[in-house]
Order: C-alpha cells, then sequence, then structure tokens
C-alpha cells in the first residue's frame, strides 16, 4: 500500500500532542546518517503488526524538522537496509513534502508468523529480536524467541511420555470414557481395537523400549495426581480485595482468599468453577419477571476461558514451570496462561472462530473426555470448534456485560471480564422492598398466581411471599381469589387497581 501524506500529517499532529512516538510510528532525527537503532526498531514492527519510520523530525524538538536533514543521502542508505535482517525485511519508502522541507517515511510490513522472529543478523536470533511495545523497543526474551520459533513447525510436548509415570496413575473410569467415545465415532477403525492400542493411537500412551507410559496429555486428561510429576501444572485462583495485587495502605491482607488447584483438566475446571462462585455476588434482579439470578461474572464464560487456557497453554519444557493464573480482582476477572497464541490465531481472527492449536493432540482427547459444564450438565471437556471465543462473547453479551479485553503477550496470553456496573434503576431493583413491584407486574402479565408459583419463580421462602401478598392485599392492590383458607387461592390484581 502507498504511503498517504494525509494520514502522515495526521500522526505527527497527534504526536505533538502526546508528545511521544506511538505503538505504530517511530520518528528519529536521521541528520546525516542512519540511526544506530534502526534495525532494532525494523525488527520490533516486523515482529508486530508493521508500522511506520518517520526520518528527518526531531522528537526532542516538538517534531518539527532537522535543519540540514540529508534527505537524498539518508534515502539512498535506507533502501537496503532491510537486507540486514533475518529474514530480509523489504520496506516501502518515499521521500513526502512536509512544512516547506522533505522527510522519509518507511513502511515495515510485518513478517509472516511462519518467519518469525525477524532479527538483526549480525547479532544473531536471540540477542538481535525485537518487539514493540508503546513507543519503543524491547529485546526478545530467550523464551518468546522459542515460542515465536514454534510456529515453524507444529509443537508435540503433549505427547511427550512421561517415563516416571505408569498406566495406574491414570483413571480407569476416564480411559474407558475415551475409548467408548472414539469406538463409537469411529468404529471402523476403533471398533475390534485393543484398547491398550486404542489408547497409544490417541497419545494418552506411548511405548518406550517396550514399557507402557503416560504422555502428558494422559495424565492432563485422567490422571489422579498430574502434579506429581509436573507441579506447576496446576491453576492458582486468588481474590484480591483491591484493583491490583499489591496491598493498600491499611488493608489488613493482601489477598481474601487464595487455593493452588491441583489434578486433571476436567477436576480443575469444576474447583476453579466453585471457587468463583464462593467469591463473587449472587444477587436476584427483579424487574421485569419476578427474579433473576445475577452473578459478578457468567459461569458459562469463565468456564470456556479457563479451559482454553489449560487447552492451549505452553506445555514445552521451559513453560512447564508456570502455571495458569485465575486473579479476581474487585473490578475485574483476570486469567493468564503461559504462551502467547498459536498458528493461524490471532486476535483478530478469534472472533470470526478461526482455530489453531498448539496442542493438537491434548485438543482431540479433551473433546472425548467427560465433564461438566460448571452448572450441572454432563459434557465433554472441549468442543474444539473455534468458537469459544464467541460463546465467551455471547455470554457476556446476554448478562449486559462489556467484551472480554483479549492481550497476546507472545509469553502469555491473558483475557479479562470486567465486572457489570449496574445503574441505579437496577441497584434499587435488587432490594427487598421491590419485591411488592414485581408481583404486581408478575400478576399483571399472568393474570393469576398461586404462592407455591411465586415462590418457585422468586426463590424466596413461602413466609416471605405470604408477607408481601398480604401487605398488597391490605394496601387494596391485589385481592384473593378464593376464601382465606382455601388451598385453592390465588391472587390476583384487583380491578380498581389494575
Amino acid at each position: 500500500m502507498s504511503i498517504k501524506m494525509e494520514e502522515v500529517r495526521d500522526l505527527i499532529s497527534k504526536m505533538r500532542i502526546i508528545g511521544s512516538d506511538t505503538q505504530t510510528c517511530e520518528v528519529k532525527e536521521a541528520g546525516k546518517s542512519l540511526p544506530e537503532n534502526l534495525l532494532e526498531t525494523i525488527s520490533a514492527f516486523a515482529n508486530k503488526e508493521g508500522g511506520l519510520i518517520i526520518l528527518g523530525l526531531s522528537e526532542k524538538k516538538s517534531f518539527r524538522p532537522v535543519e540540514g536533514f540529508d534527505v537524498q543521502r539518508i534515502y539512498s542508505a535506507l533502501l537496503g537496509v532491510g537486507d540486514k535482517l533475518t529474514p530480509r525485511c523489504r520496506l516501502e519508502v518515499e521521500i513526502l513534502p512536509f512544512e516547506g522541507t522533505h522527510i522519509i517515511v518507511a513502511q515495515v510490513p510485518a513478517i509472516g508468523y511462519k518467519e518469525r522472529p525477524c532479527y538483526v543478523t549480525s547479532k544473531g536470533v536471540y540477542l538481535g529480536s525485537y518487539i514493540r511495545t508503546g513507543d519503543g523497543d524491547r529485546r526478545l526474551t530467550q523464551y518468546e524467541i522459542d515460542r515465536l520459533r514454534e510456529e515453524h513447525t507444529q509443537p508435540k510436548f503433549d505427547i511427550e511420555a512421561v517415563t516416571e509415570a505408569s498406566i495406574e496413575d491414570l483413571n480407569e473410569q476416564v480411559l474407558n470414557a475415551i475409548v467408548a467415545r472414539h469406538r463409537l465415532l469411529t468404529p471402523r477403525y476403533f471398533g475390534k481395537m485393543k484398547t491398550q492400542d486404542i489408547l497409544i493411537k490417541l497419545g494418552v500412551l506411548r511405548n518406550v523400549q517396550g514399557v507402557i507410559h503416560p504422555t502428558i496429555a494422559g495424565l492432563l486428561v485422567a490422571g489422579e495426581f498430574p502434579q506429581q510429576y509436573f507441579p506447576r501444572l496446576n491453576v492458582t485462583f486468588t481474590v484480591y480485595p483491591g484493583t491490583t495485587k499489591a496491598q493498600s495502605a491499611g488493608q489488613p491482607y493482601r489477598y481474601l482468599d487464595s487455593k493452588t488447584i491441583d489434578g486433571s483438566i476436567p477436576e480443575i475446571v469444576l474447583d476453579a468453577v466453585a471457587m468463583l462462585k464462593k467469591n463473587m455476588r449472587t444477587g436476584a434482579l427483579i424487574e421485569e419477571s419476578l427474579r433473576e439470578e445475577v452473578t459478578d461474572y457468567p459461569i458459562l464464560a469463565f468456564r470456556e476461558a479457563l479451559v482454553n487456557a489449560l487447552q492451549h497453554r505452553d506445555y514445552s519444557p521451559d513453560g512447564r514451570g508456570s502455571q495458569v493464573q485465575v486473579n479476581l480482582f474487585s473490578d475485574r476477572l483476570e486469567i493468564l496462561n503461559p504462551g502467547g497464541l498459536y498458528g493461524a490465531a490471532s486476535i483478530e481472527s478469534m472472533s470470526p472462530g478461526i482455530s489453531a492449536t498448539r496442542n493438537v493432540n491434548l485438543s482431540r482427547l479433551l473433546e472425548s473426555t467427560p465433564s461438566l459444564d460448571g452448572v450441572g450438565n454432563g459434557q465433554f471437556v472441549i468442543e474444539n470448534r473455534g468458537t469459544g471465543l464467541l460463546q465467551i462473547q455471547d455470554s457476556l453479551t446476554q448478562a449486559l456485560m462489556p467484551p472480554a479485553r483479549i492481550v497476546d503477550h507472545i509469553s502469555a496470553f491473558s483475557i479479562t471480564f470486567f465486572k457489570c456496573k449496574l445503574t441505579d434503576d437496577e441497584r434499587s431493583l435488587t432490594r427487598w422492598e421491590n419485591v411488592e413491584l414485581a408481583l404486581v407486574r408478575e400478576l399483571g402479565k399472568k393474570g393469576s398466581l398461586s404462592i407455591a408459583e411465586i415462590t418457585q419463580a422468586s426463590g424466596m421462602n413461602r413466609r416471605t411471599i405470604s408477607k408481601y401478598l398480604n401487605r398488597l392485599v391490605d394496601e387494596g392492590v391485589v385481592e384473593r381469589t378464593e376464601p382465606l383458607r382455601s388451598p385453592k387461592q390465588r391472587y390476583r390484581l384487583k380491578s380498581d387497581a389494575s
């Protein structure tokens, strides 16, 4: 794409206002020669979404043109600079008129995921790879570089044999359920195959020099206690009193509740859901109907996000020392897992449902591993259809909550849910004095109701409902349809009150 002068002018105006470079634009003076850190900036842009480099302006002087800027000399030097990176980076370079002089604008394209990281050749991959953060460039860590290089091949850490473990470390019931599921789905292939052979084919077990051992994936889906061999392949759930992890002045506790959740993935998910239910508010929103349960965060959205974190996290040797974190703050819920997005997946592609899986064998096993959905419904741990984010968005929308914030950090991936802030009207409708209003609305819609029907709809007990109904009868708003002690008693709006 050609560089448009109007967009460049708007960008410079923005930087003059904020007083600094931006995430996607770097300004350098380059009076007589190319800046020494130019290659670092090109690498940083190429390893993210690309960006613009503007030469001939002085950030120190409010982004004004540099006096004596040798535009032709700098332009010629810039044309071949992309050859000094691996893979080569092809810049689009143009000389543009600006405020009575000229500047040079170079468009740096993003390098494809399969080619990353783009690095300064003379420094080597581990010293010459950079990433753009804020308005500056940061050298990538070895861990981040290794995660990017995973894009070149399909990782297979999930089917690595755990030679210290044996088949006795696996839950036989779960194994039988997985085998039965695959015999049902693919009877022509698995129908007459022995159970152990099926588990080897699926990547639950591996034969190492004649000895059968579980794989990492096998332990994660069916292990009795996977943390015996991998102590940090678990979840830490921490509840903080404020909006940060730091202990506030005057706050006696750094955190309100904390739990390390061990077990297989299905067990971890169930325990984490229980932990969330324990530590978030669950109220009754009384509005159009008598009662609707309202929680700070939708259970199904949380379950889906946590399963995604456990399914797609990094299981390489470097990643096994880090756990998945669930952090519940006063204003948000954050799920963080080691390892960023993999393959064709990107923040943009996740919405349409494009799925790219780092741990393909683990993901396949989770499709046939029995679990509960967090609200008591039996199912399998995942669907693995690339619909995870869509389900999360749908749950948040139905709960009238803002969209989740999703961030790919290369070395980690996070998804954050923000607590729904009720309006003043909604807050008032959660108080008991508005039960009368809800009763009147419901009777107006249904015509008449018995105490048993109201109790079932509202979640309140019979005595409480009777108190409110009697008050409405005394006020002349509601009337009984039967004599006082009749077992067929129902209530309706009084004709002159409706």
